[in-house]
Parts: structure tokens; C-alpha cells; sequence
């Protein structure tokens, strides 16, 4: 049987707390942590109904795996607090299980693609870009092996939208890995000239080669790839301190390939976003859309804001308290919904349009209202 609470599906097995009381020694039965679920789940169950275990709902969001948020092992302490990153994301898989699949590759994006790995291979050097805020959900899965053994510099665009404890442990991330590293902001330019820089050093072995082959000199070519809307124009821009390249804050603004000359030394591929055919992933696919780099009409943005709220719950920077600061709305503990916040939202601000409610907490969010919010920290190495 199921339980239904204010439209959403509350998983079966959460039926009692007395089980998890037993064992207040353990890693995972903190007693802080025991006594916001059992206030969570009592109050999910207080309004509770029994549905037909046919019915469905749109949204399916409560819940989670947040008996092990602070436990597993995987945390980072810093000024950001300590999150669980690993478990946010199984959270994550979970909310989503049920909701629509996100999906989206517009027709230009099949020809572009083919386009690019044709140029690629005539590249010295290539720059993907990535949103800071997500940089593991807006790398493509396929783009090591177009890229090859060329040379790499990974952009992470919108720096100024994460927090320092966020930006040095990327850094650390991918300097473990032996992969260079530019934190950037496309809009104010910070990170363009070091760019720049970088691009032509590690290419300068390209006329060396050309000029034992008694070839003249040429510029050294940089290919920019990356995700829709991530500030791959507005980082050429910046370099070339003119407007050049179309720019635009939502995906699928670039749609041809475009060569512009920084300099006589260097030249610059401009690239429409490029996405897989098909995300398997959907917990990377619900963080492309709160961060507005995937198409508007491939999700539901109800749902995806119900979720990001529910996201921000389980960050220290956040929490109900900035919430709250931004709409004077109290939102409960980890187990609060967050399709029972957005409907609070819509009425106090919107005459309940749940769409209005749910588009402006998600322009919010990526307008930096919350404050230096990443939503993925790195891997533990």
C-alpha cells in the first residue's frame, strides 16, 4: 500500500522510526539526525491518506537516503559546512526515479557535432568549458575521445557563482589529475587573459615543429567546446574585448561554427553547445536545468524547482534560514517537500500559479540569490 501526502508518494517502507532508535551508537543513528526524520516523517504522515496503489502522481520528491547525509564517510569540511556530496546525488537518483526523463538535442546539434569532430582534429589546442557550478554534469561523456591526445584546457565558467571552499577543492580535483585548470567569469572577463596565455604556451611547440620543417609561422588554433549555455561566447568576447560572437543567457543562441582571430597568434573556434543524444544520467540531467543549461521545454519546471528546493535544504550555506530571508516561508527539515514549498510560493506570490512560483525561484537560484551555491563538490580521491 501506498501513502499519499499533499500529492506526493511516500515510499512504503517509511512507516515507523522505531527501528532506527536501536542503535544510537552507530555512525549512521545520530541522534540530532534521528530526531529531524522522525519529525519529518510524522508530520508527511499526520496528513496521509491510502490511495489505490494504481494513482500516480507527477512528482515524487520526499524521502531520499538522509538517514546516511552526514555518515558515509565522503564529506568536505570548510567554511561551506560539511556535505555529503555522494549521498546528495543518490538523493538525487531517487527523487527523479519517477519523473518524466529529461531529454533534449535540437536538430543543429546532430549536424554541429559531426562538424566539430571533423575541426578538432585540426586543432592545436582545446578549451572545453564548464559550468563551475556542475562541471561533472556539463562534461561530455564522449569528449575525451574526440579530444585524443591534443592538449587540453578545462574552463570553469561562472566562478563568481561558488564559493571560495568550493573553488579550491576543483582546483585540487583536477590538479590531481593532471588537467590544467582556468577559473573564469565570461560576463566581467576575469580569467580571459590568463586563458589567452595559457592557449598559445601550450601550443608553442606547433611552429617549432613547422619551422624544422622550413614552414612558416601560423596561429595557433584553439577549439572552444562545451554545454549549452555555458559562456562559451561570452568567454571569446572577452578575449577579444568586442562583441563577435552571439551571447545570450539560455541555451541554443550559437548555432554554426565560427572562427575569430585573437591577435596574429591565435585563432578561436567558436562552437554551438553540444549534448549526448541521450542522457542516461538523470541526476546530471535535473542539474543542466536548474542551472539552465538544457532547453526549457525538455522538463517539467515544477519539478525541477520542487527538487533544487530540496537541494538547497541539504546545503549548509542555505538551508531554510536564506529560504526563508527570501520569501518569508518556513520550510521544514530534510524531509520537507519541496513541491509543498513552491505550492506555499505560488500562493503567497503568485495567486497559486505553481508555474510562476516555480520560474522564479529557479531564476533565483541561478541569479545568485542564495548566495555561492554549487551543487557538486569533487569525487573523493
Amino acid at each position: 500500500m501506498s501513502i499519499r501526502s499533499s500529492g506526493l508518494r511516500l515510499p512504503p517502507t517509511i512507516t515507523t522510526t522505531t527501528t532506527t532508535t536501536t542503535t544510537t551508537t552507530s555512525k549512521t543513528s545520530h541522534p540530532l539526525l534521528l530526531r529531524k526524520q522522525t519529525k519529518s516523517i510524522q508530520m508527511c504522515l499526520a496528513s496521509s491518506t491510502v490511495v489505490h496503489p494504481s494513482q500516480t502522481s507527477s512528482i515524487q520528491i520526499v524521502g531520499g537516503k538522509a538517514s546516511n547525509w552526514y555518515n558515509n564517510g565522503d564529506t568536505y569540511e570548510g567554511a561551506d559546512g560539511e556535505i555529503d556530496w555522494p549521498d546528495l546525488d543518490a538523493d538525487l537518483q531517487y527523487w527523479t526515479r519517477l519523473l518524466r526523463p529529461v531529454q533534449w538535442y535540437p536538430g543543429h546539434i546532430a549536424k554541429t557535432e559531426k562538424e566539430l569532430k571533423e575541426q578538432l582534429k585540426l586543432m592545436d589546442v582545446v578549451i572545453e568549458v564548464r559550468d563551475a557550478r556542475i562541471p561533472l554534469a556539463t562534461g561530455h561523456p564522449q569528449m575525451e575521445a574526440w579530444i585524443g591526445n591534443r592538449k587540453r584546457i578545462l574552463v570553469l565558467n561562472r566562478e563568481d557563482m561558488i564559493s571560495t571552499s568550493d573553488r579550491n577543492a576543483w582546483a585540487h580535483y583536477f590538479a590531481n589529475q593532471g588537467t590544467k585548470v582556468v577559473f573564469a567569469n565570461g560576463k566581467l572577463g576575469m580569467g580571459a587573459i590568463k586563458l589567452g596565455r595559457l592557449a598559445k604556451s601550450m601550443a608553442v611547440g606547433v611552429n617549432v615543429k613547422r619551422k624544422s620543417k622550413g614552414l612558416l609561422p601560423r596561429a595557433v588554433r584553439a577549439g572552444i567546446v562545451g554545454y549549452p549555455n555555458v559562456g562559451k561566447s561570452s568567454l571569446i568576447n572577452r578575449l577579444l574585448k568586442r562583441r563577435l560572437c552571439t551571447a545570450a543567457p539560455r541555451p541554443g543562441v550559437t548555432r554554426h561554427l565560427k572562427w575569430v582571430h585573437f591577435g596574429k597568434d591565435l585563432e578561436l573556434l567558436d562552437s554551438p553547445g553540444i549534448i549526448p543524444m541521450r542522457i542516461s544520467d538523470q541526476t546530471s540531467a535535473i542539474k543542466l536545468a536548474i542551472c539552465d543549461d538544457i532547453g526549457e521545454r525538455s522538463y517539467n519546471v515544477a519539478d525541477v524547482a520542487a527538487i533544487l528546493v530540496q537541494m538547497l535544504m541539504r546545503i549548509p550555506t542555505v538551508g531554510s534560514k536564506a529560504l526563508y530571508q527570501r520569501y518569508k516561508i518556513i520550510a521544514e527539515g530534510p524531509g520537507h517537500s519541496g513541491k509543498i514549498f513552491i505550492d506555499k510560493l505560488a500562493l503567497q506570490m503568485f495567486n497559486g500559479d505553481v508555474h510562476q512560483a516555480s520560474f522564479r525561484l529557479l531564476t533565483d537560484f541561478r541569479k545568485g540569490k542564495f548566495g555561492w551555491v554549487a551543487l557538486e563538490r569533487p569525487p573523493k580521491q
